[in-house]
């Protein structure tokens, strides 16, 4: 064999080899992939209070644990104490619809269209079984969470350690996925750049702002002793992160439901903090995003749906981020931006 040959052979080994690690390394990592993609997604999230923190104790170690006990108690405590509640509220909403009659009333808005008995009965139908499907569907998830909870305690242990090393050692990550890009300094440069401003743009814009509308509405729904209120409140949240739908879904049918009620101070009530919810959006959102990074409404929602039937509910973010990278390789690629889709044309 000449050494030609040998060099080749050598060369495709290695790329052999190096092909079935990569494979095999996919398929040790699957079953925890989602929470390692998690815990970056939240070291990212918490980084400028580390950035903070750690300039005070001048330890990272210490710093990335303090914060790391924080998030701990973020998550557990409210999943602790308010899991059980959420159940409870969800059999009482279940119980509440089922007993509500649609039909009478939507027979007097559209008398001609259910003047068939035969019709009615079917859309009666219709929507008790889908009122039942629904909550059949929120009530497994949370029975769901309470019997797997070992195996949620080991992803969440992942969640932890992601959390942690990412945010004590973030720059050697970035230099290692820096020096594994083929694209010369300036691109790699402006990708992570891009990239930086887009994951602010998703977390920061879409999701945390959403979460913030939905927790707004809700202290209408406790204050004004909404039935069920942390339930609807969660409802609010996870509309809220919706782009387009907003916490108006749920705030309007509740101030509806007010209305009908007799009890007029909690609607209006309910109508304010719904209101504010909605405009807190137009007052925050210009604080995280830049416009070079706005993403279009339209991009968003779709690839948060996409990415909820391949990720579950952790598609809500890991969707939209995907796209979006995709998006800022092509911008990088064509040398020019796309405008319309990367950034919402303006109003005029």
């Amino acid at each position: 064999m000449t050494k030609i040959d040998e060099a080749y052979f050598d060369r495709v080994m290695t790329a052999i080899i190096l092909v079935a690690l990569i494979v095999l390394s996919f398929l040790l990592l699957r079953p925890i992939l989602l929470s390692i993609i998690f815990g970056l997604l939240l070291a990212f999230i918490f980084i400028p209070v580390y950035d903070w923190l750690q300039k005070r104790i001048k330890s990272k170690n210490l710093s990335a644990a303090i914060i790391m006990l924080l998030l701990l108690l973020i998550i557990v405590l409210p999943i602790w104490f308010l899991t059980p509640v959420l159940i409870d509220q969800s059999f009482k909403i279940f119980q509440t619809t089922l007993q509500i009659d649609f039909i009478t009333p939507l027979k007097e808005l559209f008398p001609k269209l259910f003047a068939s008995e035969q019709f009615s009965t079917t859309i009666s139908s219709v929507l008790s079984s889908f009122l039942i499907k629904t909550a059949n569907s929120i009530t497994g998830f949370f029975t769901d969470l309470l019997l797997n909870l070992p195996k949620i305690s080991l992803h969440m242990l992942v969640v932890l350690f992601t959390f942690f090393f990412v945010l004590r050692d973030r720059e050697h990550f970035a230099n290692y996925i820096k020096s594994l890009l083929p694209f010369p300094k300036e691109i790699e440069n402006k990708l992570f750049d891009y990239s930086s401003e887009i994951t602010k743009s998703v977390l920061y814009g879409t999701v945390i702002i959403g979460m913030l509308q939905g927790i707004i509405a809700g202290i209408g729904f406790f204050i004004f002793n909404v039935p069920n209120a942390l339930f609807l409140t969660l409802l609010a949240i996870i509309a809220g992160i919706l782009p387009i739908i907003g916490t108006a879904i749920i705030w309007i049918p509740v101030f509806i439901f007010m209305l009908i009620a007799g009890n007029d101070l909690a609607a209006w009530g309910i109508f304010f903090f719904g209101m504010l919810s909605s405009w807190i959006d137009n007052i925050l959102r210009p604080l995280f995003i830049s416009k070079r990074t706005k993403i279009h409404s339209a991009i968003i929602l779709i690839s948060m749906i996409g990415g909820a039937f391949i990720f579950g509910i952790l598609g809500f973010i890991i969707g939209p981020l995907v796209i979006s990278y995709l998006l800022i390789i092509l911008e990088i690629y064509r040398k020019k931006p796309m405008p319309g889709l990367t950034v919402e044309p303006s109003k005029k």
